[in-house]
């Protein structure tokens, strides 16, 4: 695919980077509050039926969806026009979505700036292997590999992992602005729950911030997942990486039905979003209507992003993903004399 050079899209995409203050406060309006009564109502609903809770909890958790992208963009720093004012309302929708704000801004902007390249690997990303790493791994690492890859532990334990444990803890090396924001994060949860426990009791919040939080994160988790993960998507190594072709190639237009493309902050221009980050996401559609080059981003649906699941290797040879039953042809001797070339190598 052959796609303008990155000054020309930038150029091109250049218009759409503008915050709407009206539009950005607007957003905040259509997403906290109904939040806030999806909640109360859901609790309320507990002396009806938890048949009744349970649908309004997960609709409030498309709400933390919704909130989410607020606070990505303020970690863009495109939400509004003041770093402060982004910075205040980053911090206080990353304790709504369990995030600290510093530290996810710090590994989110390193993502950007790496995705797609084989060589920069391992920071704000989801872990994935190529097929000669694989094959040349030891028995363990292909074992956590699996492990990690499998979709029951990745969309069963990975939300509860990434909300009670990773993002709870400072990372190695943080600044001292990050680690206090971290806490500052932490604390602010804490009061929250505390206030909510001793005004609807332990067990209601339990029951009703319990699905909440978990199919929050849960539709977090795919929704990153999927973007990235295709059969045509891009990777390369470092002296053959493109920004544009990460962007558009790698980054993939999930073209979700209208109300989940609402819900979801219009994230499923993903590709629109990786060659700007600068533009808000209430401009991302616009700025994909308008500009005829990402449309030629790959486009995947509901029922074709399902495939992304058998998704686990990368083939640097054939350039896309395959399946670990794919590579079940390799012999144990052609297996042998990968991890040996590899090993010498190193």
């Amino acid at each position: 695919m052959q796609h303008p050079n990155i000054a020309q899209l930038k150029k091109a995409v250049a218009p759409y980077e503008k915050t709407d203050t009206k539009a950005s406060v607007r957003q905040m309006l259509n997403t906290l509050v109904p939040l806030v009564l999806l909640w109360y109502g859901a609790y309320l609903s507990l002396s009806v039926s938890y048949w009744l809770t349970l649908p309004l909890a997960i609709t409030a958790a498309g709400f933390v969806v919704r909130t989410f992208i607020i606070f990505h963009d303020c970690c863009h720093q495109s939400f509004f026009k003041s770093r402060l004012a982004n910075d205040v309302v980053g911090t206080l929708t990353g304790v709504l979505t369990l995030f600290p704000y510093e530290q996810w801004k710090n590994e989110h902007a390193i993502h950007h700036a790496s995705s797609s390249n084989l060589d920069k690997r391992g920071v704000g990303d989801v872990w994935i292997m190529t097929v000669d790493e694989y094959v040349a791994a030891s028995f363990w690492r292909r074992m956590a590999y699996r492990i990690y890859r499998n979709p029951l532990l990745m969309f069963a334990f990975g939300p509860i992992y990434i909300t009670a444990v990773a993002y709870r803890f400072n990372r190695k090396g943080a600044r001292r602005k990050e680690r206090i924001n971290n806490y500052l994060t932490n604390v602010l949860i804490a009061a929250l729950y505390t206030a909510l426990i001793m005004t609807v009791g332990w067990q209601s919040f339990l029951l009703v911030q319990g699905p909440v939080v978990f199919v929050s994160a849960l539709l977090g988790i795919w929704l990153f997942y999927v973007q990235h993960t295709f059969e045509d998507s891009y990777f390369e190594n470092e002296e053959e990486w493109s920004y544009v072709k990460a962007a558009v190639e790698g980054s993939s237009f999930y073209k979700l039905p209208k109300l989940l493309q609402w819900i979801t902050g219009n994230i499923g221009f993903h590709h629109v979003h990786h060659l700007s980050p600068k533009v808000p996401n209430y401009l991302l559609e616009k700025a994909h209507e308008e500009t005829p080059p990402l449309q030629k981003a790959t486009t995947i649906t509901l029922r074709t992003s399902l495939k992304s699941l058998r998704y686990r290797l990368w083939d640097e040879k054939n350039k896309g993903f395959v399946s670990f039953g794919d590579i079940k042809h390799m012999t144990s001797r052609e297996a042998v004399k990968v991890r040996r070339a590899s090993l010498q190598g190193e």
